[in-house]
């Protein structure tokens, strides 16, 4: 998989993130939920784009590692919906296994990139 390919993968992800939440109940505690998620879920492309475009090998790592910790907060927010009971069985499940899968990538890419320096 190329930069390109991972961008729009990660652009996929944020769209899926982005209709989980518009599905999400009306009420405070989905609303907030919902939100952080969306912040976190939608914030992984953008920061993998971002660190495509670094200035240097370390600009590179230091975006990296923000991509991963949002990969991980995303999963963090994705956990707490399937434990309060927000939102579908089915696409919580799905949305866990592409964040895990999109973190173990940025973590694999970021060790890969300090063996690298």
């Amino acid at each position: 998989m190329d930069k390109f390919d991972l961008e729009q993968r990660t652009k996929r992800f944020a769209l899926r993130v982005i209709d989980f939440v518009g599905g999400l109940p009306k009420k405070k505690v989905s609303d907030v939920i919902g939100y952080q998620l969306l912040k976190s879920g939608t914030s992984i492309g953008a920061n993998y784009r971002e660190a495509n475009r670094g200035e240097s090998r370390n600009d590179f790592i230091h975006k990296i590692g923000i991509v991963e910790k949002k990969a991980a907060e995303t999963q963090y927010w994705l956990e707490l919906c399937r434990e309060a009971g927000l939102g579908q069985d089915e696409d919580l499940q799905k949305l866990l296994q592409e964040s895990g899968e999109l973190l173990a990538i940025f973590t694999r890419i970021g060790k890969t990139a300090k063996a690298r320096r």
